[in-house]
C-alpha cells in the first residue's frame, strides 16, 4: 500500500510539473507587436579586437556582456536578446537604423504595397506586391524574399489560404553594393559602412509598418507574419526574422555560412563559406579582422542570431549536398541556439531539418511536413501540429557537446 501511495504521489508530481511548464510555455508569446523590445535597454561595453577574450568554444546565450553572471529567466530574455543585437550590429552588419512612423506613410494599390518612408528630407519608396486568397481575410501572410514564397514551393502557402508578399530588396540596397551609393544611403548617406543583412533587415521592417500604417485595408493579420528565403536570400530571411520581433515564424532555408553555420565552427571544417571567405558586400568592411584565428575573439556567433528569434519560432532547412553551405556547423549551430527555447519550456519552436538529395533551393518532397508543420502551428494557430523537428541523418554521429557554452 505504501509503494503504492508513493507511486501515485511521485505520478502527480510529475503530473503538476508537466502541467506547469505547459502552464509556462503558454504565457510566454508567440508573437510581439514591435520591432524590438528591448530598445530601451542600454548597450553592452564593446570592447575593441585587442581588448576581448578568446573563446574557443560556442559563447553562452544567456550570459550578460558585461562577465557579471548569466540568466535563464525568461523575463531577462528580452534584455539579453538586445545585447546580442547590439552586439551583431556592432561587429558584423551595423546598426539598424530606428524610423519612427510618423516619417512613414502608406496605401496599397492594385494589390501593392506602398511605403515612403522620409529621412533628413530625402523619401525612399518601397513596393511590395501582394497575393492574396480567395476571401476577405485578413490572412495570415509570408513575406517572401524576391518572390512571394520565397524559394519555398507556392503550394504550401496558397492550399492554407495564405497571402504572399514579395519582398524585393534592390529597393533598399543591391546584391553587390557599391558603398554609399545604394537606396538606403538617400536617407543615410552617414552609415557606408552598413552591410546588405543590415539594409534588407531595416527594409522588411519598413514593410511591417506599412501593413500597420494600412490596418485593416491590407486585409493582413499582421500577428501571424512568416518570413522565408534560400542562400543568401536565407541569410536575409534569418537576419530579419532576428532583428523583428513582429515576425512569428522564420524559415531560413540552406542559410549558409554567414546564416545559421557558426563562424568559429566554420573556420575548422575547410573548404566552406567562413567569415574570411563570405562576401564583403554584406557585412561591415571591419568585420573581416576577425577572419581566421581572430574568429574566437568574437562576443557571440551565429547560434546566438538564431537564438534571437526566441521564443518565436524558427526552422531550418540544410543541404548538405553543397559543402559552401558548411552545414555542419549550421547543425552544430542549430543544436546550440535551441538550447534557448529548451530551457525555456518551449522547444517546439525551433526545428531544423537538414538532409540532402536535392538541388539548391529547390525544397524536396521530404521536407514539406516540416515546413508545413510549422506553417500550421505558427500561422494557422493548429496546435497538434508536430514541429518537434531535429532532422539531420550526416551529422549524427557529430560531438556538438563539445561546442556548446558551460
Amino acid at each position: 500500500m505504501k509503494n503504492r501511495k508513493t507511486r501515485l504521489w511521485v505520478l502527480i508530481v510529475l503530473l503538476n510539473m508537466g502541467m506547469g511548464i505547459s502552464t509556462f510555455a503558454q504565457k510566454i508569446p508567440l508573437v510581439y507587436t514591435v520591432e524590438n523590445t528591448g530598445i530601451k535597454n542600454p548597450a553592452p561595453v564593446l570592447p575593441g579586437i585587442n581588448e576581448l577574450p578568446v573563446v574557443k568554444t560556442l559563447t553562452d546565450p544567456f550570459q550578460w556582456s558585461d562577465g557579471s553572471g548569466r540568466s535563464t529567466n525568461f523575463k531577462d530574455w528580452s534584455r539579453r536578446r538586445a545585447e546580442i543585437a547590439r552586439e551583431i550590429e556592432h561587429y558584423e552588419i551595423g546598426k539598424k537604423p530606428v524610423v519612427s512612423k510618423k516619417d512613414i506613410t502608406a496605401d496599397i494599390v492594385d494589390d501593392t504595397l506602398r511605403v515612403n518612408v522620409t529621412v533628413n528630407g530625402q523619401t525612399l519608396t518601397l513596393k511590395a506586391k501582394i497575393t492574396y486568397p480567395a476571401g476577405k481575410g485578413p490572412f495570415p501572410a509570408i513575406i517572401g524574399i524576391g518572390r512571394g514564397t520565397g524559394s519555398l514551393p507556392p503550394t504550401i502557402f496558397t492550399s492554407r489560404n495564405i497571402a504572399q508578399i514579395a519582398f524585393n530588396f534592390t529597393q533598399v540596397m543591391s546584391h553587390t553594393q557599391k558603398r554609399g551609393n545604394e537606396p538606403i544611403n538617400k536617407l543615410y548617406p552617414d552609415r557606408t559602412d552598413m552591410g546588405a543583412y543590415c539594409a534588407w533587415s531595416w527594409g522588411v521592417s519598413r514593410i511591417i509598418d506599412g501593413l500597420e500604417i494600412v490596418g485593416k485595408k491590407s486585409k493582413i493579420d499582421t500577428k501571424r507574419l512568416a518570413i522565408s528565403g534560400c542562400s543568401f536570400a536565407g541569410k536575409m530571411a534569418l537576419f530579419a526574422g532576428a532583428f523583428d520581433e513582429r515576425i512569428a515564424l522564420t524559415i531560413a532555408q540552406e542559410p549558409g555560412g554567414g546564416g545559421a553555420a557558426a563562424w568559429r565552427v566554420s573556420e575548422t571544417l575547410g573548404e566552406v563559406e567562413t567569415l574570411g571567405r563570405t562576401s564583403h558586400a554584406w557585412f561591415k568592411e571591419s568585420m573581416f579582422q576577425y577572419k581566421e584565428d581572430n574568429v574566437s575573439k568574437l562576443p557571440y556567433d551565429h547560434h546566438e542570431l538564431c537564438a534571437m528569434v526566441a521564443p518565436r519560432a524558427l526552422l531550418v532547412l540544410g543541404n548538405p549536398d553543397y559543402v559552401w553551405l558548411a552545414d555542419e556547423s549550421g547543425y552544430v549551430s542549430c543544436r546550440a541556439a535551441r538550447k534557448v527555447w529548451e530551457t525555456f519550456g518551449i522547444a517546439d519552436r525551433m526545428g531544423f531539418s537538414i538532409v540532402g538529395g536535392h538541388g539548391h533551393c529547390q525544397l524536396p518532397e521530404s521536407q514539406y511536413p516540416e515546413v508545413e508543420a510549422f506553417v500550421d502551428k505558427f500561422l494557422l494557430g493548429k496546435k497538434d501540429a508536430n514541429t518537434e523537428v531535429t532532422i539531420a541523418p550526416l551529422y549524427e554521429k557529430v560531438d556538438y557537446e563539445r561546442w556548446l557554452f558551460h
